[in-house]
């Protein structure tokens, strides 16, 4: 091959590889293929190049060509920048040796290391700095390097610069945008946490929804939730192939989950067995191989962990990005956690309180009627039993008799108080009717009502056992409250059943009162207590023409299964009183 044909190959060929070389977007392939592509141009033995540190005093990372693995092992360390090397990187522009071994600044080759007598140096400059540099050595056929090769090598250096240039960008490109998915998934799935809290405020609930979100999030196999309880983690929600063990108890002390716990730092465990000191199989993962834990903290507080197994199918690792995702879940997770388990706790006192009023009226209501009625009996039975007059002990009798049934109806009230009977056996309305015909027999009151709900055997369905009984009651201490307060003496009840509302209306005509003075007065409490409890509201309007009562309430309705269990339940019930 002639001088022009070998001059032509050699500009053909650095164009090829220019074209190929800006279309990479790995560096790693670059850097392969410049090396490759210099000893074919430069005919060079041995090619390698060095990539600088950041504060461009030394070499980085060294990549060779041409030298096999075994060689590589007998030389030992890589290359940092001294001699020769150091010497390009503080002047970097080419440099040609015939003898690298002559140079000034050569410290000579290990022991194992090829020989190498030819050198030629070129630095990669990406706008305006020192990237790297190419090196090659033992000009293959001839005694040194060329002014041919030098431009060869200063070209290719060129095209490394822009290619590597475009793959670092593509990299960082690549970087924001793993980044940019990941926070999307992560406010993705906190935004799921945030509305199913606003929908949903039950702990179980909430809690199926981290496990399963939570999972996904981090593509792990399982992922368990173990909330703190005194000194023990007791497992609460589990997600994926873990079984389901609710209610097994890990103690903190002396447990790697504990010490998680503790710390409020997340932990990534490479090997399960080796590393936890209480088996997963335990609380229903087996066979796991890797684990991340993260503690849920609010305010500070540990209130539980988050702990997911074996990433993927294959169980792998999980990665530092996977740390920091579930750690930003689990933070939603423990607001999320700690507002269900305030409500849970909100409503339990509430229950107990609303129970404890309850407690205190019949208490009430037995010593003040039934106590003091039947002390009375006693006193009239005694005083018959001491005399010898037979009709004067004959009549005591029948007034005994008398007061023994105006008791039993004390005792009946407040039984039909407790549950009515005809609330399970004929429905709402028809407990409603005869509540009201029972207070208008008993106070005198003029009652006018307009009951439009459903009835027991209406093809819609019952309305909620739940939701019934708070009707009820809200009724019954409406109808007390007047009666007690108002100085009324007309009321009326309404109830309607309209867009999936039930409506209820207690107006009188009484002489009605301060509402802004009155915060928890006139047995407002109780009835608030109900319409908060099943998510309703309540508007009060009085003044001196009465008082308005006006209630909105979700119409949630019940299977007819369960009517049927209730009905048979208080059913089973009257038998066994």
């Amino acid at each position: 091959m002639s001088l022009d044909d070998r001059e032509e190959f050699w500009f053909a060929r650095l164009q090829d590889v220019g074209r190929s070389l800006v279309t990479e977007l790995d560096v790693d392939v670059v850097l392969d293929r410049v090396l490759a592509t210099a000893r074919e141009v430069t005919g060079a033995r041995y090619a390698a190049v060095g990539v600088l540190n950041s504060e461009r005093t030394k070499l980085s990372r060294f990549l060779t060509a041409g030298v096999d693995e075994q060689v590589h092992l007998a030389i030992g360390d890589l290359p940092t920048g001294r001699g020769v090397l150091g010497f390009l990187i503080e002047h970097p522009e080419p440099l040609r040796l015939a003898d690298v071994g002559r140079h000034a600044r050569s410290y000579g080759f290990p022991a194992a290391h090829p020989q190498m007598r030819s050198f030629l140096g070129t630095p990669i400059v990406i706008h305006g700095e020192v990237w790297g540099n190419l090196y090659l050595t033992e000009k293959q056929h001839s005694a040194e390097f060329s002014e041919q090769d030098v431009r060869a090598a200063v070209i290719l250096s060129d095209w490394a610069a822009v290619a590597i240039h475009n793959a670092r960008l593509y990299e960082a490109s690549e970087l924001r945008r793993r980044e940019a998915e990941k926070a999307v998934r992560s406010l993705e799935v906190t935004r799921d946490v945030a509305v199913a809290i606003g929908s949903e405020i039950a702990l179980e609930h909430v809690l199926e929804l981290i496990a399963k979100r939570g999972r996904a999030l981090v593509g792990a196999r399982s992922l368990v939730i173990m909330l703190r309880e005194g000194e023990d983690l007791v497992v609460h929600a589990s997600a994926g192939h873990a079984e389901d063990q609710r209610g097994a108890r890990l103690p903190i002390a002396g447990s790697t989950s504990g010490q998680v716990l503790e710390g409020g730092r997340a932990e990534r465990v490479p090997d399960v067995d080796a590393r936890l000191r209480i088996a997963p199989s335990s609380f229903g993962v087996a066979g796991a191989h890797t684990a991340l834990l993260v503690p849920m903290l609010y305010r500070g507080q540990a209130l539980g962990l988050l702990a997911a197994f074996d990433r993927g199918a294959d169980g792998e690792m999980f990665s530092e990005d996977d740390e920091q995702l579930l750690r930003s879940f689990a933070a939603s997770a423990a607001t999320a956690v700690a507002l269900a388990q305030s409500v849970l706790a909100d409503r339990l006192r509430s229950t107990f309180s609303a129970a404890d009023a309850e407690r205190k009226r019949w208490a009430r209501e037995l010593h003040d009627e039934t106590l003091q009625g039947l002390a009375g009996l006693r006193v009239l039975l005694s005083a018959a039993l001491r005399g010898d007059d037979l009709p004067h002990a004959r009549a005591a009798m029948r007034d005994a008799v008398q007061r023994i049934e105006v008791e039993v109806d004390n005792l009946r009230s407040i039984i039909t108080d407790l549950r009515p009977a005809a609330l399970d056996e004929l429905g709402l309305r028809a407990a409603i009717e005869a509540l009201l015909d029972r207070h208008q027999e008993q106070s005198g009151l003029k009652i006018e009502h307009d009951l439009t709900i459903a009835s027991r055997t209406a093809e819609a369905g019952r309305l909620d056992g739940e939701l019934e009984t708070a009707v009820y009651r809200i009724v019954q201490e409406a109808l007390t409250n007047v009666l007690k307060h108002a100085n009324a003496e007309r009321v009326r009840v309404a109830i309607r059943e309209r867009d999936g509302e039930l409506l209820i209306e207690v107006q009188d005509d009484g002489g009605g009162f301060d509402i802004g003075a009155v915060a928890h007065g006139f047995g407002l409490t109780g009835i608030k207590e109900r319409v908060s409890l099943t998510g309703g509201e309540l508007s009060i309007d009085s003044g001196e023409g009465g008082t308005l009562l006006s209630i909105r309430l979700p119409a949630l309705r019940s299977g007819r299964a369960d009517v049927a269990d209730r009905h048979a339940d208080s059913h089973e019930s009257r038998q066994a009183v």
